[in-house]
């Protein structure tokens, strides 16, 4: 039997429409025309009754006929696709329908069955005899619409008020029934005003989604008309209208807005009908809700046998609503193949009917009278059936058990055929060509089928074989497995279940399978090989060495690989294709799976370390672990990882390219730390906190600033001192760079002399990297010596070991470290670009208030360095307490060369709040010598003192220039600007020398800067005249 749904019944006031089993129904299907807004089935079913009614009785006839299906026994679709009629569903017998009887419909004898006690509304209860006394059409429509007296009384009630115009009693497709409905009915005709409330609001929507929402001519939704139309229907959702009073408002308004859009026409040719419902896919809705009433209320899978007397009548409706022939029959097919699918898929006449109908429905696709709208319809519904259709065949064996191959057939062919008319009759309509031509367009579609049965064989297959493997075979995904679940012995069960499959297919499903496809086992067998090797493979991926369970799977692999094997080369028929077929079965090599365990093991390690990586870079906060930890997590989970990796490595017992593979391991993790330490580094650059040097200015003595600054000065405590970290700052905080703004404590009168350390938390975490980094260099050393000392004893890590001496001797003599250097080299670069930004920020950023900012600035004698100096030396404390002892020499080496850095800066880029004089030397050198003897004397040997002289040497050279007098100064500048660029021209125009950063006593452009800081006469005359530098202001 198919799978199915329970048989949800229509009948009566269509409740079952609210059934779960109708939504889950309707869930299957991909609705090709979409939903409208606010109509649901019994709308449109109304709308429908009131359009047939109307036009049946008011019209003489229509022009042309509904063209029945013919014979179609012999009619070929993408290679012989055609339908299996009467297979199934015995007790049939013959009508006098000729629509049933061309698409092999047959009337069910259906046995009359009392009604289940309280349940008198229920399909069995509701059965009787087919064979009773025949209706009159009209009342059987009436019947299967849903209508009754009352409603007909209405609609009898409009046509006779209509009766009196000619044009409407003739040409019924002129009359806007909605609106006339409006117009002449009143509360007093409905049962209640609740009632007639929603008759009409159900009125309104039909006008807006015909004239407005769906019109049969484009509309541009700013028309007046439409805009006011929208609105009545919005205040009819709200509150009902007032229409029964011709003289209201409301009613003026929706008789203007619908004349107007009603009238509408853009051609400007005459029109002879009203289009208010064929705009697409309003039009769709309401036919096919007509189309549905042939189906018997009593038992929904059965076609009544006055189908063609219905259709007939229905015919009358097609100028009304745009229809024509050709979209009759899509319209007619999609109906039937819907119902297939509502009533749970137990009629398969319904399905071979819709077959019957998709050889009509590809006669209209393939003719060159097409309109463009008979396409729109025709690509949604063939679309819809198709997509249904490739649903189920993408799992046949779920859906279609092996007792209703004919079912499944049908389906194969519904697909194909849908797929043909999308493909070829719609894109090339009338395609009529030579003999030749239509060979080779006929082996094209065959082609193109065996391709879509190619993907639906190997699709179904590897769902069937994942179920089996998820409902038997779960544990074998896991990683922790219960004691009494052992792994192999359920791979080995797969294996079995996986072979039982195989037979199943080849008996089963591939006969039919066959018509369109040249060898449906082999393809079958090849994807359930590779669907279990790779089951194969993750399981062996997953173990830490070779034992006898694993020569058990093994063998119980190749046993079904053999298998698998033998039945592709039965299938196909040649030795070419034979080969071909095995090509893509990867053979179960035990010695390429052991190798590839090895080598999955290790990418998966490999992965994990990228994760930790990638980890790193989304969540790590650069906090250290712990205070005896002072390193990230994200560091100890990397390093604890390539341990154990390395270490289980060496676990494995099993021969083949162990060197190799053991190079590769190496060098994986070597990328892996190379990346990590790309990550500590990118943490910015030192340029950023660098102050940018201010353009130069003479030094005057009478300028505005200096006396506010020398001003400042004397206003200020002695207690507390010019350069004091904190908010009573004369010099504005730079912009772009947070100051450290100090606390109410912070500048109480007993702390001036004591200051804290100003490293923020973002240096602190600077320095946790630089941690981090050397953490990670520890660590990579002794894995290092662990890949070499393993290497060199032959990979064999369990052997008995030799005695301590001789292993200390052997140790000492073949391990040494010879892998990492790259990485080793990156840590190296992230090493000293970490320390250096670290050290940057630390003196310019958060030392700049006891520094940078106040050094010098108004008056030497008042802005010493005596506060830095104390700021530098808890910094370097605290700098020493957090670091680990490998880290802090670079550390301070850097906090050194920034700090001389800084201190040049003030010297020779201090900007307009510093002048010096020659008198101001001595104090200036002694601050210089005692921020040199800071760094000699920071803990123990952590910076040479030779290195220490070095980097204060460009500060000396600089401060030694400041004792000289101007006219040396000038003489010096002069000399050495003329000797880098030589004269040019005129011999007093001096070219301005550039600023190259690396102050100096031999660089022109250092020279002048301490000539644009010296507060002398001669200084600012010899600027004036030479560079005609401004005043400071």
């Amino acid at each position: 039997m198919v799978r199915r749904s329970s048989v949800s019944s229509f009948g009566g006031d269509f409740a079952a429409e609210q059934s779960g089993e109708f939504a889950s129904s309707v869930d299957q299907l991909q609705l090709p025309f979409g939903r409208l807004e606010g109509l649901g089935r019994d709308e449109l079913r109304e709308t429908a009754y009131e359009i047939y009614f109307i036009v049946s009785r008011g019209a003489t006839g229509m022009g042309g006929h509904v063209r029945h299906v013919s014979n179609y026994s012999n009619y070929e679709i993408a290679g012989n696709a055609t339908p299996r009629f009467g297979g199934i569903g015995g007790g049939m017998t013959s009508v006098n329908s000729k629509i049933k009887s061309n698409l092999g419909l047959r009337t069910r004898r259906v046995v009359q069955v009392p009604a289940t006690p309280g349940r008198p509304g229920t399909a069995a209860g509701r059965r009787e005899k087919l064979h009773s006394r025949p209706k009159p059409v009209n009342e059987m429509m009436q019947q299967q619409l849903g209508g009754n007296e009352i409603i007909d009384n209405r609609l009898r009630k409009m046509q006779s008020l209509l009766s009196a115009k000619p044009q409407f009693a003739r040409r019924p497709e002129l009359i806007v029934i909605p609106f006339q409905l409006l117009k002449h009915l009143k509360p007093s005709d409905f049962i209640n005003v609740h009632e007639y409330n929603a008759w009409q609001l159900r009125q309104l929507k039909i006008l807006e989604v015909g004239l407005v929402l769906h019109p049969f001519h484009p509309l541009e939704r700013s028309y007046p008309a439409a805009h006011r139309l929208r609105e009545i229907v919005r205040s009819a959702e709200v509150r009902p209208l007032d229409l029964a009073d011709k003289k209201s408002e409301s009613w003026k308004t929706l008789n203007e807005s619908v004349k107007f859009l009603t009238e509408r026409n853009p051609s400007k040719m005459p029109t002879e009908v009203a289009h208010w419902a064929d705009g697409f896919p309003l039009n769709m809705h309401i036919y096919t809700a007509l189309l549905r009433s042939v189906f018997d209320v009593r038992d929904e899978t059965v076609v009544l046998d006055e189908v063609d007397e219905l259709l007939e009548l229905m015919k009358k409706t097609w100028t009304t609503l745009g229809i024509n022939g050709m979209v009759h029959n899509v319209c007619f097919t999609w109906v039937l193949f819907e119902q297939y699918v509502l009533t749970g898929q137990i009629e398969p006449d319904l399905l071979t009917a819709t077959l019957g109908m998709l050889l009509e429905v590809a006669k209209d696709a393939a003719s060159m009278h097409r309109e463009p709208g008979y396409v729109r319809v025709l690509s949604s519904v063939m679309a819809a059936i198709q997509s249904w259709s490739e649903k189920k065949l993408l799992d046949y064996h779920e859906w279609f058990e092996k007792s209703v191959s004919v079912i499944m057939e049908n389906v194969l062919c519904l697909t194909i055929s849908t797929g043909r008319i999308l493909c070829e009759d719609i894109s090339t309509p009338g395609c009529s060509g030579s003999t030749t031509s239509t060979t080779i367009e006929q082996e094209n579609s065959r082609s193109a089928a065996g391709n879509r049965v190619d993907h639906f064989i190997r699709s179904s297959v590897k769902n069937a074989f994942n179920k089996i493997y998820e409902n038997g075979n779960g544990n074998i995904d896991s990683m922790v497995v219960e004691v009494e679940e052992d792994p192999c012995d359920s791979l080995m069960q797969l294996a079995k279940k996986t072979e039982e499959l195989a037979k199943l297919e080849k008996e089963t499903y591939s006969p039919v399978l066959r018509r369109y496809h040249p060898y449906p086992v082999a393809t079958a067998a090849v994807t359930l090989h590779t669907a279990f090797s790779v089951v194969l493979r993750q399981y062996v991926g997953r173990m830490s060495g070779l034992t006898n369970e694993y020569v058990r799977v093994l063998q119980s692999a190749g046993k079904l690989e053999n298998v698998l094997k033998q039945m592709a080369v039965e299938d196909t028929s040649g030795l070419g294709e034979a080969n071909r077929i095995l090509d893509e079965m990867v053979s179960y090599d035990v010695q390429t799976i052991i190798v590839g365990l090895m080598k999955g093991w290790m990418d998966d390690r490999l992965r994990m370390g990228r994760e930790c990586v990638k980890r790193a870079k989304e969540t790590e906060n650069w906090h250290p672990r712990s205070k005896t930890e002072p390193h990230a997590q994200s560091a100890v989970d990397l390093m604890k990882l390539a341990k154990v990796t390395v270490d289980e490595f060496f676990e494995i017992q099993a021969s083949g390219p162990r060197e190799e593979l053991l190079q590769e391991l190496a060098e994986g993790i070597d990328n892996l730390v190379q990346e990590y330490a790309a990550l500590v580094a990118t943490c910015g650059n030192k340029q950023s906190y660098i102050p940018t040097l201010p353009p130069l200015t003479r030094c005057n003595q009478d300028s505005r600033l200096l006396q506010l600054w020398k001003k400042a000065a004397c206003q200020q405590p002695c207690t507390q001192p010019p350069c004091q970290a904190g908010i009573d700052m004369a010099e504005p905080a730079v912009p772009g760079r947070p100051r450290l703004i100090a606390s109410k404590s912070t500048r109480a009168r007993g702390e001036a002399h004591h200051p804290r350390p100003t490293m923020s938390r973002g240096t602190q975490r600077l320095y946790v990297r630089l941690n981090t980094l050397h953490y990670i260099l520890g660590n990579l050393h002794n894995i290092d010596k662990n890949l070499s000392f393993f290497s060199s004893r032959g990979f064999h890590r369990n052997q008995p070991s030799p005695s301590p001496a001789r292993n200390h001797i052997h140790r000492r003599r073949t391990v040494a470290p010879t892998h990492f250097e790259q990485a080793r080299a990156a840590i190296q670069s992230a090493t000293n670009h970490v320390a250096e930004l670290a050290a940057y920020r630390l003196i310019f950023l958060d030392s700049a208030n006891v520094f940078y900012d106040s050094l010098y600035a108004g008056n030497v004698a008042d802005a010493r360095l005596k506060h830095g100096i104390r700021a530098l030396k808890q910094n370097l404390n605290f700098l020493v307490s957090v670091l680990a002892d490998r880290a802090q020499p670079v550390a301070v080496r850097e906090v050194m060369k920034a700090s001389f850095d800084a201190f040049l800066l003030v010297l020779v880029a201090g900007g307009p709040s510093r002048a010096f004089q020659r008198s101001d030397h001595a104090m200036i050198a002694e601050d210089l010598a005692n921020l040199r003897r800071t760094f000699c004397t920071c803990g123990e040997g952590l910076v040479a003192e030779e290195l220490v002289e070095t980097e204060a040497g460009p500060a000396e050279a600089v401060v030694a220039l400041m004792q000289l007098p101007v006219e040396k100064l000038i003489e010096e500048f002069t000399r050495i600007a003329w000797d880098g660029s030589g004269p040019i021209g005129d011999e007093r125009i001096m070219p301005m020398p550039p600023t190259t950063g690396r102050w100096s006593r031999s660089d022109p452009n250092t020279l002048l800067r301490v000539l644009c800081h010296r507060d002398e006469e001669a200084a600012n005359r010899f600027l004036k005249r030479m560079f005609d530098l401004p005043k400071r202001r």
